[in-house]
């Protein structure tokens, strides 16, 4: 087993990712190792986002990996297997989970896992990796501006016990961590595009110019969405180049 290996675990952070971060550049942890924490005073998310997280409700860890082989220009690669493990592991408790582009986890339309990728690309290589993960488990009362939160406890009325959580997203990691070392691109990619949130579905969409319906039809290996208008154009977008309108 790569990812989870090794374990460290710290009851407050400003960020796992910022301190996994740290580690990284006074050592070399083992690959896999999983940065995990009760509380983050300074959690992020996309676009500069915060991630709202009540003390030990949720999981909240960062995952350090050496993806050396993955070239930078498909770095997308990275989102795919992380957002398709944590799909794999709230499937097993829950149903209508899909992967809204690019890597949130959303139960129906309600937002339960947020991801956070940052890579360290030196001489054309990714020489490290940090996963961010924050999952909604617990906690079942959200006092930020965040318009559609959700947890599992809210989900299903049950609690649950997130060393357990944390132990089986872990394999669930590692899983399909090595299909991508194993060169099973073509399944992590075709398992992705199947499980897009509003995948094929007429939808409303905001970009620079305009508001106008659309379905989204694929994401490319570069991570750019690619929207189909009523007209049959399709338009392709980057990160916070659409916006998704409820």
């Amino acid at each position: 087993m790569i990812i989870g290996s090794h374990l460290v675990f710290i009851d407050n952070l400003t960020s796992t990712n910022t301190f996994a971060s740290s580690l990284l550049r006074k050592e070399q942890p083992p690959e896999g190792t999983i940065v995990c924490t009760n509380y983050q005073t300074g959690g992020r998310g996309q676009k500069g986002n915060k991630w709202e997280s009540e003390h030990g409700k949720n999981l909240l860890f960062s995952v350090i990996l050496y993806p050396k082989k993955i070239n930078p220009v498909n770095q997308f690669i990275l989102s795919k297997f992380v957002s398709l493990a944590v799909f794999d592991f709230l499937s097993e408790y829950t149903s209508d989970i899909y992967i809204k582009w690019p890597n949130d986890i959303y139960a129906g339309s309600d937002k339960i896992a947020g991801i956070l990728i940052e890579n360290s690309i030196m001489g054309g290589k990714i020489e490290s990796t940090v996963v961010g993960i924050g999952l909604n488990v617990n906690q079942n009362n959200f006092k930020s501006d965040a318009p559609n939160p959700v947890s599992l406890n809210m989900l299903t009325g049950k609690t649950y016990d997130l060393t357990e959580c944390l132990n089986k997203l872990s394999v669930n990691l590692d899983k399909r961590y090595r299909q991508l070392l194993n060169k099973k691109q073509a399944v992590l990619d075709s398992d992705y595009q199947s499980k897009l949130y509003r995948k094929d579905r007429w939808c409303m969409y905001r970009d620079c110019n305009k508001t106008y319906e659309g379905k989204i039809t694929s994401v490319t290996n570069s991570g750019m969405v690619q929207i189909e208008d009523r007209d049959g154009s399709v338009h392709e977008y980057s990160l916070k180049e659409v916006s998704f309108i409820p």
